[in-house]
């Protein structure tokens, strides 16, 4: 597994940026988990090296914690790791699962379990997303953000801009010199749900055949007329990590938490959703006109 690239002959650690500590704790994690698992040691004995339990060697495992470096010191000495590149590059990456993402100072309004979700969006290759109630997030204007935020937030207006401006920020991956492959479907329920009233509405649609003329957005319709959908059950996102080391990552949103299925099975189940999903909704294109029919009948 490689998370170094070469230059001149010599090893570097992948250099992340601004984008936070999410893709790194997830490749360490991985690569600490393929070093135990060769060696035969167990969760609970590798727990025991760094003075810690079996669940600990999960999170870290699944890159849902940042790492200590003398944990991880510990523990490739225990996995028999002597070469000081690989174990420069692990520690590297120790480092860097302890950095703050730019959403750092957004700290009051990001709960605990969205840190995972917006380390992986900013620094995804691919982002996939079924949403049924609005429009998605990265794909908002700012008045409809601000419309929506009110809805679900009883706070505030100082607490609700701060939202709003953490959204905007989350949006301008699509503004990168390098942006990931935003692939949306949205119901048609959310496009004829008045949310801010008549004129926000009309400019967010307006927005929305705006940033489809993006090479790297692709937006399609999951119209009324298609009938039911295996994804009618809630909106889902599915993740692509960069690098190609990392299996895609699905990320369900509630409305006080969030869920990161993680079972090969299932992560295979919704990626067959929404394969499913974009076959049947309106094509890109289709999808254009059919906005522009919902905002002459707005």
């Amino acid at each position: 597994m490689s998370v170094v690239s070469q230059e001149r002959g010599v090893a570097r650690p992948i250099d992340y940026g601004q984008t936070g500590p999410t893709v790194p704790r997830m490749i360490l994690g991985a690569r600490l988990r393929q070093l135990r698992e060769a060696r035969g040691i167990t969760g609970a004995d590798a727990g025991e090296r760094i003075r810690a339990s079996h669940s600990k060697i999960s999170r870290l495992e699944s890159g849902r914690t940042g790492f200590k470096t003398r944990d991880v010191e510990d523990l490739l000495t225990c996995y028999g790791v002597l070469d000081r590149g690989e174990r420069a590059t692990l520690l590297a990456l120790a480092r860097q699962s302890n950095s703050a993402g730019w959403w750092h100072v957004y700290y009051d309004v990001v709960p605990a379990w969205l840190n995972v979700y917006l380390g992986l969006e900013q620094t995804a290759m691919v982002i996939r997303t079924y949403e049924l109630q609005f429009v998605p997030g990265l794909l908002q204007t700012e008045e409809y953000a601000r419309a929506v935020t009110r809805l679900g937030h009883d706070e505030s207006e100082e607490r609700v801009e701060r939202r709003v401006r953490l959204r905007m920020g989350r949006g301008r991956i699509l503004e990168r010199a390098r942006p990931p492959h935003v692939w949306v479907v949205i119901d048609e329920a959310a496009l004829r749900r008045r949310v801010g009233g008549r004129a926000t509405m009309r400019r967010q649609l307006a927005h929305l055949i705006e940033v489809s003329e993006l090479p790297h957005v692709t937006i399609q319709v999951a119209p009324f007329s298609a009938g039911a959908h295996a994804a009618l059950a809630g909106p889902v996102t599915i993740l692509r990590p960069p690098g190609g080391e990392l299996p895609d990552v699905v990320y369900l949103e509630q409305m006080t938490g969030g869920v990161y299925p993680d079972k090969p099975a299932e992560i295979e189940q919704y990626r067959h959703v929404m394969n499913r999903l974009v076959v049947e909704a309106e094509s890109p294109n289709a999808t254009r006109d059919f906005v522009h029919r919902v905002m002459r009948e707005l």
